[in-house]
């Protein structure tokens, strides 16, 4: 089976949030994994979307698959690539096959 490859690294960070001493949250990004593939721009029609994150999505991260470190969920993710900070919408393994990973992001600006 041919693998996809890629053209690029990313960072996957995840976020932790702990209180100062006033209570106040302190958000917190560390690397959890480095990833190599494709990153390419969304060109569809936000008017027609399936759910309201489709509608924020403007990149796609596309990878062969691998073992992601547990615990790791969507809404507690960002990817960096080449300086620029993306919100992680959703981390699909189509048809659950193993074969690759689709990371559905929002482009947040740059770092």
């Amino acid at each position: 089976m041919q693998k996809i490859g890629g053209n690029i690294d990313a960072k996957l960070q995840q976020r932790t949030v702990t209180q100062n001493t006033i209570g106040e949250p302190i958000e917190t990004w560390t690397d959890a994994i480095t990833i190599h593939g494709w990153i390419d721009e969304q060109s569809g029609n936000k008017t027609n979307a399936l759910s309201t994150w489709l509608a924020d999505c403007t990149h796609v991260f596309v990878m062969d698959y691998v073992e992601l470190p547990s615990g790791l969920k969507p809404e507690n993710c960002r990817l960096i690539c080449n300086g620029k900070r993306y919100e992680v919408l959703d981390i699909d393994n189509p048809m659950e096959l193993n074969y690759q990973l689709e990371i559905s992001l929002k482009y947040l600006g740059w770092q």
